[in-house]
């Protein structure tokens, strides 16, 4: 449904997106991470013809952006960082509006506006200026406007920025059930956000892609994917290390004596619970609790954007 090829945008001498190269499959949720200044703003707005790659072409659905932008643009839907609206138009009058710049007659737009609006639960805020909505409101009018058209691609540029907890699991949700009808690309840079609405992830630095895979390829690059964590109970002794240590299946062991805290590393990151639970069973060693680490998607974003951020 979507293709990149070898994009690139220039601002001057400043390279904000280099090369760029990847497709998402129809019914994808890829969610776009990187840390701020990464080019995720820079490459969506290539996506969505706001403005022109200096090099390369990316396809909606077979169109190019660069030489067919009308027909691409048609079939996208995009919700821009902090959802801009005419702040002084009510709900109703805005996304009538929105329809009438897409060309709907008057029966179309008012099917369409109740559709969304039912979609996006803007009920209760539909006849109510949008400078008098909370910010979550005001993201589920940005989300109704991308949707009026009923696009086959959704493009949404930071959703959930700045939303209280509640107003985030709100908007995810409504992310997750638009995605079963819809391709859609997520950027963020909110990692539990990632993990909970995304099917796939694909992470830039400085512009250029670093890592690509399905959510649970990506935590297997961790450093600690598998590791088993013990906690003592009692003091740990020198002989501990030793016991894991003969293990053929352990990389490394770790052992804090003042958090009682033993960390057995696995070769290739394959799954030793069971393992090391054997070695204890054998043992006098007395555990009071057992963990694996599954790692997180923060710690494999760390680890692919070491980028030093500057003070000025």
């Amino acid at each position: 449904m979507i293709k990149l090829s070898n994009i690139k945008k220039y601002y001057d001498k400043h390279r904000a997106v280099e090369e760029m190269s990847f497709t998402v499959k129809k019914g994808e949720i890829l969610g776009f991470l990187g840390p701020n200044g990464a080019g995720k703003s820079t490459t969506m707005k290539m996506l969505t013809s706001f403005i022109s790659p200096t090099a390369g072409d990316a396809w909606i659905d077979g169109y190019s952006v660069v030489s067919q932008s009308i027909k691409t643009r048609a079939l996208i839907g995009y919700l821009p960082e902090s959802a801009p609206t005419y702040k002084d138009m009510r709900v109703r009058e805005f996304l009538d509006f929105v329809g009438q710049m897409r060309g709907f007659s008057s029966n179309d737009r008012n099917k369409r506006i109740k559709k969304v609006a039912e979609e996006t639960f803007l009920g209760p805020v539909f006849n109510q200026t949008i400078d008098t909505l909370s910010k979550g409101f005001r993201q589920r009018v940005g989300l109704a406007q991308a949707l009026l058209h009923d696009p086959e691609v959704l493009i949404l540029d930071e959703p959930t920025d700045g939303l209280d907890p509640n107003q985030k699991m709100i908007v995810r949700q409504l992310i997750k059930r638009i995605s079963q009808e819809k391709t859609i690309i997520l950027s963020t840079h909110i990692l539990e956000e990632m993990e909970a609405v995304c099917t796939r992830a694909l992470i830039i630095d400085q512009g250029e892609i670093v890592a690509d895979g399905l959510t649970d390829e990506l935590l297997k690059m961790a450093d600690n994917y598998n590791a088993v964590v013990l906690v003592v109970a009692g003091e740990i002794d020198d002989d501990v290390g030793k016991l894991f240590a003969s293990m053929p299946k352990a990389d490394k062991i770790e052992i804090d004596k003042e958090s009682k805290k033993v960390i057995i590393y696995p070769k290739d990151k394959a799954p030793i619970l069971e393992l090391v639970l054997d070695k204890v069973r054998n043992s006098n060693l007395k555990i009071a609790s057992v963990h694996v680490e599954k790692s997180h998607m923060d710690l494999v974003f760390r680890s692919l954007t070491k980028r030093e951020e500057g003070l000025s």
